[in-house]
């Protein structure tokens, strides 16, 4: 899954216990609950407007216009303000005695202590000296936001112009704090930067009606007069040619000439000042765990061992002796491969509809939210995950879509796409999502959590979801699944392996090859991928196997009286939460259960 600017948000907090932000026992009666309710309440909204502000990019693509004319201040001193200002809030919160509050309440106070706390200890490491590599950066998130935004006024028009005119002192910015990162020592694997640069260049030497960021001139709305949109072009055009794309051209430039050649040669994050203690620090925000580098090792060990065995099964049952030569024949097999880029986006397609009709019999809650499957852009497909999900508006005015790379769609294998649409799409990723923005019961903060093992622990669990209600009829679609499978179980090897064991770019390859048919195409960027985000692919593993151990104990627990449409909604009804508590919401509701029966 992919949502744009979703820095602060996305993977966010920081495993710490709920008791650690518990109220300081007071002499003085605390205030009524009424008042302390409606504190809290309000300093939740200035929280949040306080944000949306900070961040208007981020409000623009949920569909805020109050900020459309304005870019992010990336400075140092804005970074080192926001804290400030997060530090304040952080004060005040804690200062609300949470007792005879809701157990919502409490839930979504701590929550926002966590992810201030998670903030302050992020910003020992500096992330504002790292913020471009392969995997996206300034360079890439305005092309990104543009397809994200509503053109419906001229004011719409007017405002995109004005960011487009902010672009050259954003870059400058960052580029200032990349500065700063080469003197710190705190600079991206020199290859990977070498990719970045391909990307930035191919944006910089376009010309500006061919330009992403010219995309709103595509088509104008019946309402806007020709002479508005003869400006409007004009305009825009003009600021592309004069602003944007010298930044862009300077930009490539300063990564040539200085960036790539201060990157480092290790691709591990331990190479780095602080390295191991950095990794250790981005686990636990990852995984809402205090899981070590080395027991997320053994366990994505266990869990290929787990599945290869599984997978055998298939290739024996499909008349192959053993995994390797199954795995053989599956590259030369044509029908496991899409002869067009249309066929492969047409395979997604296909699969979800059957399964978008059997969602009542799995949830009591469905979203209202639109779904479409869209290839990635251009010029991202050769850098891109295989398929990532992007949310949509909580209004319905863009529909969340599924993004699948088209790029040498016919090197791509079909027999992961059904196991792929559930994870990114239904059940996966765009129903979870999109409940959580529908919610009317929790803080507008919360619906746009993104804790990273809640929510592709959530993504991977739909996949096996699918198996449990009868799909992966064909058996190369099955052994699709457990490919899948196998896929998240390798990345807890080799993110540990690279990030914490000083393995080389080369091992991981090994390790994917040894272990899995995956396609070439797509071990490459995935292995890029975890040396550009440290224990980001973690989390996929990790909440998986937290919410089959939780469904595992309330099946136990509860017998006949088990209702897999009352799990699944108490494991969506309230957001996206931390692994900690969401089995503490699941215990609750276990016991609920049983002494509803017991009644």
């Amino acid at each position: 899954m992919r949502s744009f600017r979703l820095a602060f948000l996305a993977a966010c907090v920081l495993f710490v216990p709920l008791q650690f932000f518990a109220a300081p026992p007071q002499a003085a009666a605390p205030a009524p609950v009424a008042d302390r309710r409606a504190a809290l309440n309000a300093l939740f909204k200035e929280y949040w407007d306080a944000y949306l502000q900070h961040s208007p990019e981020f409000a623009s693509a949920i569909g805020d216009k109050r900020f459309n004319d304005q870019l992010t201040n990336y400075s140092v001193r804005a970074y080192n303000d926001w804290l400030a200002a997060e530090q304040n809030f952080m004060l005040r919160l804690a200062a609300i005695d949470p007792t005879g509050l809701t157990d919502l309440e409490k839930t979504s106070r701590d929550l926002l202590l966590r992810r201030f706390a998670d903030d302050e200890e992020a910003a020992e490491y500096k992330p504002w000296e790292m913020p471009v590599n392969q995997m996206g950066g300034i360079y890439s998130e305005y092309p990104q936001l543009v397809a994200q935004l509503s053109f419906t006024t001229v004011k719409d028009y007017d405002d995109w112009i004005a960011r487009l005119r902010a672009i050259p002192q954003a870059f400058e910015q960052v580029t200032t704090n990349m500065s700063i990162g080469m003197n710190d020592k705190r600079v991206p694997p020199q290859y990977l930067l070498e990719k970045t640069l391909v990307q930035v260049q191919q944006l910089a030497n376009q010309k500006p009606e061919d330009s992403p960021l010219a995309l709103p001139l595509k088509k104008f709305p019946a309402s806007i007069s020709a002479d508005e949109q003869a400006r409007i072009r004009q305009e825009m055009l003009d600021v592309i040619a004069r602003k944007d794309l010298p930044a862009y051209q300077h930009f490539a430039r300063f990564l040539q000439v200085s960036y790539i050649p201060a990157g480092r040669a290790e691709p591990g994050i331990w190479s780095l000042p602080d390295g191991d203690q950095y990794y250790q620090f981005l686990i636990r925000r990852t995984t809402t765990t205090n899981l070590t580098a080395t027991q997320i090792h053994q366990i994505g060990l266990d869990e290929v061992k787990k599945d290869e065995v599984a997978m055998l099964a298939i290739a024996q049952k499909l008349g192959f002796k053993d995994l390797k030569s199954f795995q053989a024949s599956l590259k030369n097999n044509p029908r496991l491969h899409p002869t067009s880029r249309e066929a492969l986006l047409d395979a997604y397609r296909g699969y979800l509809k059957p399964m978008q009709a059997k969602l009542p019999e799995l949830f009591g809650r469905l979203p209202k939210a639109g779904f479409e499957v869209v290839p990635v852009p251009d010029y991202m497909e050769k850098t891109s995950a295989p398929a990532y999900y992007e949310a949509g508006t909580p209004d319905g005015t863009r529909p969340g879509r599924l993004f699948i790379d088209t790029y040498n769609a016919t090197d791509r294998n079909l027999y992961n796409v059904e196991a792929i649409a559930y994870h990114e799409g239904l059940p996966g990723h765009h129903l979870q999502i999109s409940i959580a923005q529908e919610l009317t019961d929790i803080p507008t903060f919360r619906k746009y959590e993104h804790f990273t093992a809640y929510t592709e622990g959530w993504g991977l669990y739909a996949e096996q979801l699918g198996k449990d209600v009868g799909f992966y009829q064909d058996p190369y679609s099955d052994y699709g699944r457990l490919e899948s499978d196998i896929w998240r179980a390798i990345r807890l090897v080799v993110d540990t392996g690279v990030h914490s064991q000083h393995w080389t770019r080369q091992q991981m390859v090994d390790f994917f090859h040894d272990h899995s048919a995956i396609d070439e195409t797509s071990v490459q960027s995935e292995v890029d991928r975890y040396i550009a985000w440290p224990s980001q692919a973690l989390a996929y593993k990790v909440g998986q196997l937290k919410i089959l151990e939780l469904r595992a104990r309330a099946e136990k627990e509860l017998g006949s009286k088990f209702d897999i449409r009352g799990f699944h909604d108490q494991v969506l009804d309230s957001g996206a939460l931390p692994l900690d508590v969401l089995s503490d919401r699941i215990d609750a509701w276990i016991a609920s259960q049983r002494q509803s029966e017991a009644k």
